[in-house]
């Protein structure tokens, strides 16, 4: 694809662009900012994109690489401590959450984006481009210039951040005999559950530890709530401000 076929397309993707930079970002101008660089890059480099990916997956990772250079400025980044931490609460089998105050919370949509932004950018980013907009995992790998197996970690650990991160860390003991699967290999495998890519045999023994695990359930509901919430924020009709349409168009006016 030219430079000129770049120009002539990118108009309709500044809304998915702007929902997304909304989303990882919190404020309007700063997103805005966000869309209007992502658009300046790509009318700059437009000879270098090969057709490899969508355009839309292209002008995402432009975002995506700017967000992170913007988070790693203001040391917004990810630590092993932050993903030490988040694996260490879901490994625990007493580890669990109020789900309807998880999901309450995801219903609410200042809270959620609260509860987004507090996640790291990696993986914030992740969560939001599969179950906000829709992205298969091998797209977000795309998108974020990594492999399969760490793109599915990092949905992975996001959706558990974010459902940690609404639920405030609410905690309880409780006993856990009898029960199929530990507590750890059944949530590390709830993230595929949801998405479909079980064997048969292991979504059967899943489903059963969650008949039974009097922890895991409320974790899962948060995860699947929350899940559906995320795709509930995405309006197909978002609308581009007037103010930033022009200064897209004054950018497309001088190339």
């Amino acid at each position: 694809m030219v430079a000129l076929e770049i120009r002539d397309q990118l108009a309709a993707e500044i809304p998915g662009l702007l929902r997304y930079a909304r989303t990882i970002v919190g404020d309007a101008e700063p997103a805005e900012d966000l869309v209007q660089e992502t658009a300046l890059r790509a009318l700059q480099r437009g000879d270098s994109f090969r057709g490899e990916s969508s355009l839309t997956t292209w002008l995402h990772r432009i975002l995506h690489n700017l967000a992170v250079e913007q988070f790693r400025r203001s040391r917004e980044i990810a630590t092993e401590d932050i993903e030490r931490e988040v694996e260490a609460k879901w490994r625990d089998g007493s580890y669990t959450v109020d789900a309807a105050t998880v999901v309450e919370r995801a219903e609410t949509r200042e809270e959620l984006q609260d509860a987004l932004v507090r996640l790291p950018v990696i993986y914030r980013t992740a969560v939001v481009l599969h179950d906000m907009e829709g992205m298969t995992v091998a797209v977000i790998a795309g998108v974020q210039g990594i492999g399969l197996p760490a793109a599915k970690q990092r949905l992975r650990r996001g959706r558990m951040m974010l459902v940690s991160a609404l639920a405030l860390g609410r905690e309880r003991q409780v006993a856990l005999r009898g029960i199929p699967l530990s507590c750890w290999d059944a949530r590390r495998r709830v993230s595929d559950y949801l998405d479909d890519e079980l064997e048969p045999a292991d979504r059967a023994r899943l489903e059963r530890h969650l008949e039974t695990c009097p922890t895991c359930p409320p974790l899962y509901s948060g995860l699947a709530g929350t899940r559906a919430a995320l795709g509930a924020l995405r309006d197909p009709d978002t609308v581009v401000p007037t103010h930033l349409a022009d200064r897209i168009a004054a950018l497309l006016a001088r190339t």
